[in-house]
């Protein structure tokens, strides 16, 4: 099947990898020629300009938008919905607010276009273990796109299968869900993120304190010096709080106990604000996850060890750098 793809960065470009290795074709586009350049390299069809990007696409078109939330997004949505004709796909892969997907489609629908908005996680693991994903919009466009969601989906793979879930939607064993109307799949990834908040703070908080148990200010007796990088290791083989996040905290830890190299500034990329708005719009308590939001902010002020690890981990499943 193909796919059209403007914005090819961490995850734009192994996104359109996966698919051609796996049978598919693509067209790309990037403000970047290099990176156009290096897909067409690998069998991709390159495209100079929207215009030409949008030229060589078969009908149905399909054109996968993945970049920066907000202007970026909208800009580049709306210039391809006006080259664009009835029946066509526009879906926006990026970490869009679901209240911006609800009325872009809207707006899209009476051009008689189809959009699908994708919450993606995978990050720069994606190419090698696929990529989660949570989709909303209408089922016959989600239905028609499936060969392309699947093969970007991990696959059942080896995590364990839930008991119970005969004659229930197979496609959430395979890492891909349709959740819902336009706007569902950028609302559930946008709890998806709120969550990866608080686990990280958690985390962080819980390294913090086993990295200060050796404190002048404790009573000798009660001092460890404990190997940390030991710790998150040996946590990850059969531990109640095992995940991938603990696994990219020990390979961190590995590297350098320290954490020397990162100085703990954290940023965030406004789910977590997002989130904390939908739980006060729906009258629904979040303590962990506002707290976890404020560390961040707080993190920019003064960073601790906390913060660091915080940063460590961003870095370890999405390749996000410390703003300089």
């Amino acid at each position: 099947m193909q796919l059209g793809m403007v914005g090819l960065g961490r995850m734009g470009g192994n996104i359109v990898r996966r698919l051609l290795r796996n049978g598919h074709t693509a067209v790309v586009f990037d403000q970047d020629p290099k990176a156009v350049a290096a897909l067409v390299q690998e069998g991709a069809v390159g495209a100079g300009s929207l215009e030409d990007f949008v030229a060589k696409l078969d009908v149905p078109r399909t054109a996968w938008v993945m970049l920066p939330a907000g202007d970026p997004t909208e800009v580049t949505v709306m210039k391809i919905a006006g080259l664009m004709q009835p029946d066509d796909v526009i879906i926006d892969g990026g970490n869009s607010f679901y209240k911006d997907d609800v009325r872009r489609a809207a707006v899209l629908n009476e051009k008689g276009l189809h959009y699908v908005d994708v919450g993606t996680s995978g990050g720069v693991w994606g190419l090698e273990r696929g990529y989660c994903m949570m989709i909303g919009g209408h089922k016959a466009a989600v239905d028609r796109l499936d060969p392309i969601f699947k093969t970007l989906a991990p696959g059942l793979g080896e995590v364990s299968r839930t008991p119970g879930r005969d004659g229930r939607d197979p496609r959430a064993e395979h890492g891909y869900i349709h959740a819902g109307p336009s706007g569902a799949g950028h609302f559930v990834k946008m709890i998806h993120n709120g969550i990866e908040y608080g686990l990280m703070q958690a985390y962080a908080e819980g390294f913090d304190i086993l990295k200060h148990a050796n404190s002048a200010e404790l009573p000798e007796a009660q001092r460890f010096d404990l190997n940390i990088g030991d710790i998150a290791e040996v946590w990850r083989r059969g531990s109640v709080v095992s995940s991938w996040l603990l696994d990219l905290t020990a390979t961190a830890l590995a590297g350098d106990e320290n954490l020397d190299a990162f100085s703990g500034h954290v940023a965030d990329s406004g789910e977590g604000r997002w989130t904390l708005n939908a739980a006060i719009e729906e009258a629904v308590p979040a303590h962990v996850l506002s707290a976890a939001l404020y560390a961040r902010f707080r993190s920019r002020q003064e960073a601790t060890y906390a913060d660091k690890l915080l940063s460590a981990m961003r870095k370890g499943f999405g390749g996000h750098q410390e703003p300089k």
